[in-house]
């Protein structure tokens, strides 16, 4: 165990290699970390702000399916001086081993970048995954995991135990000490003094460096490959490893009206819809506009959005967005759409350089980047019919129109001047 000296220098491992396989078509040419969110956004930028905002700025984030479009996205929007070589957001892939040539998992990917620890020297190493949309102070988790004298912590949040199923759940004793681990159990056991919820696990861990290492090069001699199934599960029944209760987190700058200790995991389409409800509305569930707790993205240089005529109700718009004379309600539109006059759209996510036509009706439907919806369309009115027209259809009733032609933009010429860079 390190001796405390009150200011623990901390760095951090993302994990953001997913291959987001149930969000697909919106995972065919991105991983799911690169996958765009709200007007502005991509999910990668939750955590990575997360950890900005709490002072951690030495990242390393570990790379592996189809990662060029997260690159380019760091690249543009995570640019910092090289003036300070301990704040930085590094890309890392695998490290291309003669055994390996891919992270056998997420104990594996942090093994194969463990040399990246010598040249920081840190107390501790966070290790957060990169597919969920929050807001955290984890220098409060930092502070909790140092007061218990832990070795390792594992954020977790409470949910209903009729839910439990879903998520990998924690069991802890009254001292929030980890004495198991249930991965999706069909009775998952309640969290201390809760008998109507359990600890989920987020993802999210904080470890002593020394330990990590020495856990991490354990585990390769074992052939374990994961943190919840492996490492963690050995280290709980030999060292302290504490659960961190993330609905105690407090995060400056959140509305009362917002809901507290918002998580949302969105790994399949329709959760991935669901949550971009949350952000829309006069009382948010999850409320974007938090200047004491931002959310860093890209720096898009082109204009605001603009507005000539129509009917709009509940409406997020990107910029560089046009609307003209067109009925948009419940719905959220990135950058640089054009809606054309007639237009009606319903529940709808529509991202970046996509033109409406004319007359076309969109009702709970999802469209990726670079789309032409021809003037007169209807999607998600006809299930057969959009999935006759190539198009995914969830259980849930969403129709999702796949990434079209990249060399598509929606403003000045439609396939003769790309948009303004992100």
């Amino acid at each position: 165990m390190i001796e405390r000296r009150g200011r623990e220098r901390v760095m951090a491992f993302v994990m953001a290699g997913g291959e987001g396989s149930r969000l697909r078509p919106l995972t065919h040419e991105r991983c799911k970390p690169a996958v765009p969110f709200g007007s502005r956004y991509r999910i990668v930028d939750f955590v990575l702000s997360n950890l900005v905002n709490s002072d951690i700025r030495s990242i390393y984030l570990l790379v592996q399916y189809k990662p060029q479009s997260l690159i380019e996205h760091i690249r543009k929007a995570y640019a910092v001086s090289a003036l300070d070589s301990e704040q930085f957001v590094t890309v890392v892939p695998p490290q291309m081993t003669q055994a390996q040539m891919l992270f056998g998992g997420t104990a594996d990917a942090v093994y194969q970048s463990l040399n990246l620890m010598n040249q920081h020297r840190p107390d501790l190493v966070a290790v957060f995954g990169a597919d969920h949309i929050y807001r955290m102070d984890v220098r409060q988790m930092v502070r909790f995991h140092c007061e218990n004298k832990a070795d390792a912590s594992v954020a977790a949040i409470p949910v209903p135990l009729d839910q439990a199923s879903g998520f990998g759940i924690i069991e802890a004793d009254g001292a929030g000490r980890i004495t198991g681990f249930q991965e999706k159990p069909a009775r998952a056991t309640p969290m201390p003094g809760d008998p109507q919820r359990a600890y989920a696990s987020m993802g999210n861990y904080l470890f002593d460096a020394g330990l990590l290492r020495t856990a991490l090069e354990e585990a390769h001699e074992r052939g374990e490959t994961d943190f919840g199934q492996h490492v963690l599960p050995r280290l709980s029944q030999s060292h302290r490893v504490f659960a961190y209760n993330f609905a105690n987190n407090v995060v400056p700058g959140t509305k009362p009206y917002e809901e507290q200790g918002y998580w949302r995991d969105v790994g399949t389409l329709d959760a991935y819809f669901d949550a971009h409800h949350d952000v829309l509305g006069m009382v948010p569930s999850f409320d974007a506009f938090n200047p004491q707790w931002p959310i860093y993205s890209s720096h898009y240089q082109g204009p605001t959005a603009r507005v000539m005529l129509g009917e709009l109700d509940n409406v997020l718009l990107g910029s560089g967005t046009i609307v003209k004379e067109a009925n948009i309600r419940n719905s959220l539109l990135r950058r640089e759409v054009v809606v054309e006059p007639g237009a009606q759209i319903e529940d709808c996510v529509i991202m970046d350089f996509v033109r409406v036509g004319a007359g076309a009706r969109l009702r709970r439907v999802i469209i990726d980047r670079h789309n032409r919806i021809e003037p007169g369309a209807q999607i998600g009115y006809d299930h057969d019919r959009d999935r006759a027209a190539g198009y995914h259809v969830t259980e849930g009733g969403l129709v999702v129109v796949p990434m079209g032609d990249v060399n598509y933009y929606s403003r000045e010429g439609y396939r003769t001047s790309a948009g303004y860079s992100e």
